[in-house]
């Protein structure tokens, strides 16, 4: 043993002089520096766990389930028309002598609008006149000749049958029967040339009579094109001098349903419109028809819908557009959700599934997982996210009716009340 201690001094010389108490404090140094960056390592990691979990870093917006009524309705745009519209026109060409009635004027059945110039029409119905007179005093003239020729041949055979039938000869006898036969048709002819005259002078006296241009029915006078001294030129088309509404009291709402709604409308619905002119005034109308025939307007099908509307108060007009709701269902104490916490979708990384330490630093989706906005439901079946402890835990519902803003709730785990997740935000800026 003495032997041994007396030789340490020289090991420790021997090893001083190799370098070998270097390159040990090297190794030591080494070995504390990786436990020491393993460690900090593992520090970050806890750190991010105890995050993770202490919450998952979003804050939520609710809002609650609730009890109440349900009114489904399909919005429409359309005109105001009056229930009987008339256009006036003019048959005859001529010039406008003069013109009776102007806008908004209230007229009756017959009631002169306007009248052409009839110094033409008035006389060529006097030539007419005289016309039928002298076909008439013809047919008086054929009724005399007429008689003279049946007279002629009276005697004629009274005279034979004296004479035993010497005198006259069978040749003066046919020469008079020839006669009264063209006295027969003489008068046949004149009374045929007065019933043509007769037509003739009662189609002018027609046209005399279109001169004068008369209001067809009750109404007011929407729009007038004419004035005194205007030319009128009746062609193939006649020409419109006057627009008539029947009765204002009584209009229809013209409005195009969209074909993905035109299903859910019948007739007997309320609905209830506006127009520009009474913005915080809403009226209201019933669907009258639903007609089938379909308009495209830039690839957009709809069908016309026809709504009666009550004009007692006159504050409507014609031609107003106007923005009809009409009411295609009514639910009463239906459970509502609302459509935002049927939209919501969570946060990507509040979904993703855990992968250990690499997944909470790495925080990606696994392989071949589908993204939750890619997911399809069926139209009457959605899922909401009730929010409990802090955190949006989501619940299989299905849906009835919406009116765009609440949807009735029909099965689910959820109660009136309930917090429904609406939106979220980052709790992290």
């Amino acid at each position: 043993m003495s032997e041994t201690r007396e030789g340490e001094p020289e090991v420790a010389d021997v090893a001083r002089t190799l370098g070998l108490d270097e390159s040990l404090r090297s190794r030591l140094r080494a070995r504390w520096l990786t436990l020491g960056g393993v460690g900090a390592a593992l520090l970050i990691v806890l750190l991010v766990l105890m995050f993770r979990r202490g919450g998952d870093g979003v804050h939520y917006i609710t809002e609650p389930a609730r009890r109440g009524d349900l009114t489904v309705t399909v919005t429409a745009t359309g005109t105001l028309q009056p229930t009987n519209q008339v256009d006036v026109g003019s048959e005859l060409s001529g010039t406008i002598r003069t013109v009776s009635a102007d806008f908004n004027d209230t007229v009756k059945v017959g009631q002169e609008l306007a009248k052409l110039d009839t110094s033409k029409l008035d006389s060529a119905v006097l030539q007419s006149r005289a016309a039928v007179e002298s076909a008439r005093a013809k047919v008086e003239q054929s009724k005399a000749s007429l008689a003279e020729a049946e007279s002629q041949i009276a005697r004629l055979e009274h005279v034979r049958e004296l004479s035993g039938g010497k005198v006259p000869s069978q040749a003066d006898l046919d020469s008079a029967n020839a006669a009264v036969l063209r006295a027969r048709a003489d008068l046949a002819s004149n009374k045929a040339a007065v019933a043509q005259a007769q037509a003739t002078l009662d189609g002018q006296e027609t046209d005399l009579r279109k001169a004068s241009i008369r209001s067809p029915i009750n109404g007011i006078v929407l729009s007038r094109t004419v004035e005194p001294g205007q030319t009128v030129a009746a062609s193939l088309q006649a020409p419109v001098l006057f627009t008539l509404a029947e009765d204002l009291t009584r209009m229809e709402l013209h409005v195009s349903v969209d074909e993905a709604d035109v299903g859910q409308v019948t007739e007997g619905q309320e609905a209830a419109f506006t127009v520009d002119a009474w913005p915080d005034r809403r009226f209201s109308a019933r669907v009258q028809q639903v007609r089938f025939g379909a308009k495209t307007l830039e690839g957009v099908v709809t069908y016309e819908t026809v709504l009666e509307v009550d004009n007692s108060e006159r504050l409507l007009r014609p031609g107003m557009t106007a923005t009809a709701e009409i009411t295609v269902n009514r639910i009463p104490n239906a459970l509502l959700v609302p459509n935002a916490a049927l939209r919501y979708m969570p946060p990507a990384r509040a979904n993703a599934p855990s992968g250990g330490i690499l997944g909470a630093l790495l925080p990606m989706r696994r392989f071949g997982a589908r993204p939750p906005a890619a997911e399809k439901t069926d139209a009457k079946h959605g899922r909401v996210y009730v929010l409990k402890d802090g955190r949006a835990q989501e619940v299989e519902v299905t849906t009835g009716p919406s009116d765009g803003t609440w949807t009735e709730l029909r099965s689910g785990a959820i109660e009136p009340d309930t917090p429904l997740v609406v939106d979220s935000t980052s709790a992290k800026k």
